[in-house]
């Protein structure tokens, strides 16, 4: 018997539209798209969903085909358990694409209804584009697509501070909503709006500073019969992510009300200064990632979950993450402990493959924004430098230090393998130079010392530069695995 589709089981859900959503992309669907269904389906809001194309090309055949209806298969670890979790959205009311259906998209903007914008445009859609025009329909840039839908609300509007929005960019950008409002006021100037639309804009609307944090896979290519029979029909919009979810929003006012997402159990932390979760989430997430791949791969590892798996390359992690890493997060130590802790969980889903080589790309700038900041607050906390933190400063050599141009492609080598090196080319180029399995004391010296790449001169920090060299010297006689091995010991 021929297999239903979604659209053939269940049903669409009528809401009036709250939210207009620039972007149809999967972390769009499996992450806030779902928290607003979840919050319709406990009764807290009651919030329909316009999602508007933000780029030409492509088509929005899928969604109509499915009466704008998708699933959600979200499945990892919590709280120790292997899970799995099925949602059914049915929140979005309307999937437009503004450069063929722009009267329909316009009329969006004059809904008495309308109370959010959310948007992920990528970390290059919140650009200024001097030479974008008001008179598109719609402007090529989204803040300036913002900008003239915000025009167009105002005027229907009469300038009504009750018709302001609520604007919550989810771009991976720092201070986005801050961001995005500067590019709204720079084409305010330079298309000559009413200073009373800059001035209801400015009071009537507020932007938000957010930060996400959810790994979306995206559709499940090959495991698509499999799960089709077990939820009972086809979903091509089907999207898949891990069960862990942070959404912070900094505000001015108390959002809790209008956005109850917290109220009903969702992972979503209302603030006053995003900065410290910022620094969380750098310094957690991203410093365990970047202080431990190289290494890990070094020991014959390929993906995190290998490296999870692995005795050696997971205990390493933990003493970094528990010992060096996380006393130095400005929050509360609870709360600090709790995220480390599903950080374990996240990077030992069974259904991820996070390649170790994907994550090592441009390891130098990303040594220099994850780990010094932490390896500095160590140091001036203990007076000498953070053993582990510093060991990984030695794997990043290590990593680099086979470098060689082959074809074009800069390639280190492991295990008489070749693997690609991906960084600054002004850093490869220094390493191709170099050319040696084993930096000297010499290049290390060089290499710590380069302000360029460090922003600060690290052999300034005592014994640094010593106990690189004799990590490296000791890897070479023993391997990275006796070495981590070592390093564990010496924890103990």
């Amino acid at each position: 018997m021929k297999m239903k589709m979604i659209n053939d089981v269940i049903s669409p859900n009528y809401l009036p539209i709250r939210i207009v959503q620039f972007g149809e992309g999967v972390f769009l669907r499996g992450f806030v798209d779902l928290m607003f269904d979840i919050a319709n389906k406990s009764n807290a809001m009651d919030a329909g969903i316009a999602v508007v194309k933000p780029r030409q090309g492509g088509d929005l055949e899928a969604f109509r085909k499915q009466n704008n209806i998708y699933s959600v298969l979200l499945r990892g670890k919590e709280k120790g358990q292997e899970i799995q979790k099925t949602y059914i959205v049915t929140s979005l009311q309307i999937v437009l694409n503004p450069y063929e259906e722009y009267e329909k998209y316009v009329s969006i903007a004059k809904l008495d209804t309308l109370q959010f914008v959310v948007s992920n445009t990528t970390e290059a859609g919140i650009v200024f584009d001097p030479d974008d025009m008001f008179d598109l329909c719609p402007p090529k840039s989204f803040p300036g697509k913002l900008t003239k839908f915000l025009y167009e609300r105002f005027n229907y509007f009469n300038g009504s501070p009750n018709a302001g929005l609520i604007i919550l960019p989810v771009e991976l950008i720092d201070n986005n909503g801050s961001k995005l409002l500067e590019y709204v006021r720079h084409y305010i100037q330079q298309w000559n709006l009413k200073d009373d639309f800059r001035v209801w804009v400015e009071e009537s609307c507020l932007f938000c500073n957010t930060l996400v944090d959810r790994i979306i896979t995206g559709f499940p290519y090959g495991e698509e019969e499999t799960i089709a029979q077990q939820f009972g029909f086809y979903d091509r919009l089907l999207v898949v992510g891990e069960p862990f979810a942070s959404w912070v929003i900094e505000n001015k006012k108390d959002l809790s009300v209008l956005l109850p997402l917290k109220s009903v159990g969702l992972p979503v932390q209302f603030t006053n200064n995003i900065a410290p979760y910022r620094e969380r989430k750098i310094r957690i997430l991203n410093g365990a990632h970047t202080s431990t791949v190289l290494a890990a791969f070094l020991a014959g590892k390929n993906t995190v979950y290998e490296m999870m798996k692995d005795s050696c390359t997971y205990t390493f992690l933990c003493h970094i993450l528990f010992d060096e890493i996380m006393p130095y997060v400005p929050l509360p130590e609870k709360e600090v402990r709790e995220f480390a802790e599903a950080t374990i969980e996240r990077f030992s889903n069974p259904f991820i493959k996070h390649m170790l080589l994907s994550i090592s790309l441009n390891s130098v700038s990303k040594w220099r924004s994850r780990i010094l900041p932490t390896f500095r607050d160590y140091y001036k906390d203990k007076g000498y430098i953070p053993r582990l933190l510093t060991f990984s400063f030695a794997a990043l050599m290590l990593f680099y230090a086979s470098a060689k141009n082959q074809s074009g492609q800069i390639v280190g080598i492991r295990d008489g393998q070749t693997y690609r090196i991906s960084d600054d080319p002004g850093v490869l180029s220094q390493f191709v130079e170099w050319h040696t399995d084993l930096p000297d004391r010499s290049i290390i010296q060089k290499f710590a010392a380069n302000t360029t790449y460090w922003g600060e001169d690290l052999t300034h920090y005592e014994g640094f530069v010593d106990m690189v060299a004799a990590d490296i010297k000791r890897v070479g006689e023993i391997g990275m695995r006796a070495m981590l091995i070592e390093l564990i010991e010496g924890c103990s």
